[in-house]
This record gives structure tokens, sequence and C-alpha cells, in this order.
């Protein structure tokens, strides 16, 4: 990865800043991007402390202007793109029937076009670097949730997309990496929104009990160096894949039953 670039969209913490710690630390230049410009300053500034080469880009995935001018804020610096990794991403815990529509459309905007908008301006210089593309994705993408319908499918885009994606680029020799890690330590689930468009605030679920940022970039940061096509990084993980092509219906009483476990669930 030595004087690689590579770009990390939700890069401000969680997942996003652990990977630039990661790919920082192995020798590659790295550009981050988020919404919010101080806790991307903050982020910034941490890793130079750590002489990582990083800059950061005030910005929102949902926006393709905002996407086009990330990928030229990278060309401008650094003059390449080898690795691009679509971290940034916004959950979600209601019913259906409750939920404001708006709240789908905005995990839509944010989790598949974000991803669509970024691939889209960084791919002519991935092509040329026979670079790698990393979508963060969840089992969601592969098994519908209850109280997440927008989130599983925005995931479910997600992978649809990069699949096809994957395929026109086979003999080009682009990566495409599609990484679900199990529930982690960060803001997401904090930041997850409820009916009314609002964040939920606590986290249903145990803290201790979940894998940490740095592990799931270890794992990723294993799986671009290895171009892997997929990563599902739990045994519970895989399990649900396996078992929802095989038994679907049995699996439709499964995830009902341990999701109504959750803290206040809303499932009844």
């Amino acid at each position: 990865m030595k004087d690689k670039v590579v770009i990390i969209t939700g890069a401000s913490s969680g997942i996003g800043l652990a990977l630039a710690f990661k790919f920082g630390s192995e020798g590659a230049k790295i550009v981050i991007s988020g919404r919010n410009m101080e806790n991307l300053m903050l982020a910034e500034k941490q890793l130079k402390e750590k002489n990582i080469t990083a800059i950061s880009f005030v910005g929102d995935v949902a926006s393709e202007i905002d996407s086009s001018l990330l990928i030229n804020r990278a060309i401008k610096e650094f003059g390449q793109i080898d690795v691009l990794i679509c971290n940034a991403g916004i959950s979600m815990r209601a019913m259906f029937n409750e939920v404001d529509v708006e709240v789908l459309k905005k995990l839509m905007d944010t989790n598949f076009w974000g991803t669509v908008y970024a691939c889209k301006f960084a791919l002519p210089w991935l092509l040329k670097s026979k670079g790698s593309i990393v979508g963060i994705s969840s089992i969601a993408g592969y098994r519908g949730l209850p109280a997440r319908t927008g989130y599983s499918a925005s995931k479910f885009a997600m992978h649809g997309f990069l699949e096809s994606l994957r395929t026109e680029v086979l003999k080009k020799d682009v990566h495409v990496l599609v990484a679900c890690p199990s529930f982690t330590s960060s803001n997401i689930r904090n930041n997850a929104l409820i009916a009314d468009g609002s964040s939920q605030g606590e986290s249903p679920l145990e803290e201790g009990k979940i894998m940490s940022a740095e592990t799931v970039a270890e794992i990723i940061y294993k799986g671009v160096l290895n171009r892997k096509r997929d990563l599902v990084m739990t045994f519970q993980g895989k399990m649900t894949v396996f078992l929802n092509k095989l038994f679907p219906s049995f699996m439709d009483k499964m995830v009902f039953k341990h999701f109504a476990k959750e803290k206040d669930s809303p499932l009844k």
C-alpha cells in the first residue's frame, strides 16, 4: 500500500476512520470525506499526528456534485486513485407502516446513490491503476431485516450494483469487494433513523458483544490485499446467508424471533 491513494467516505469516525488509520499506517495516502466539518478536521489531525499523509473533504455522498468534487480533490492533490472505499451510510429502525417515506429516500440516497456517484467519478482512475472498489455493506444486503426496510433495500441495491460493475470490469483487472461486517462499534446505530426521521440515540445492542472498528478495518485491509470478492465477517453472518438460501421460510421465523428480542423492539 505504500504511496497508494485511498479514498474513504464517511471517515470521520467508526469503521471509516479505523480504515484510514490502517491503510495509512501501511504507507497509503489517505483522502477522507464526511459531512461534519469539525469531526472531519479532528480525524485529519489525528491521522497526521501518526505521520499519515491525509487530506479531508467536507461533502455529502448523496450529492452528485459533492462526489465529483471529492474525486477531483483527490486527483488534484495526489494525481491517482488506487482504492475507493464506499463506507458512508445510515441505518434505520422503524416499522414500514409507521415510517415516513422520506426516511427511506434518505437511506437510498446515502447508501445506494452515494456508492454509485463515487464509483462513477472514480472509475476512470481505477481503470488506470487497476485498483480496488470496496463497498461496506451488511448482512441486510443478503437478508431483509424487519424494521430496517429502507436499510435492507439500500444494501440489496448496493450489492446488485457492485456485482454488475464487478462483472463489467472483470477483464480490466479492477477489483470489487463487498464487505459485510457484523454489528460494529460505531455511531451508525446511534444515528439510525426512526419513523419520523430523527436519530434513535441509544443503541439497542449490547456494545460489549460486537466487533471493534479496528478489527473490521484489519479484515478489510487483508481483503483488499488479497483481492477478495466478498467478506462476511462472522460465523453468524455466514450462517444467515447460507440458511437463507436453503430455508427462506424458516429464516423468516428465525429473523423475526431474533429481532423481537431487541430492547424496545418495534416488532409485536
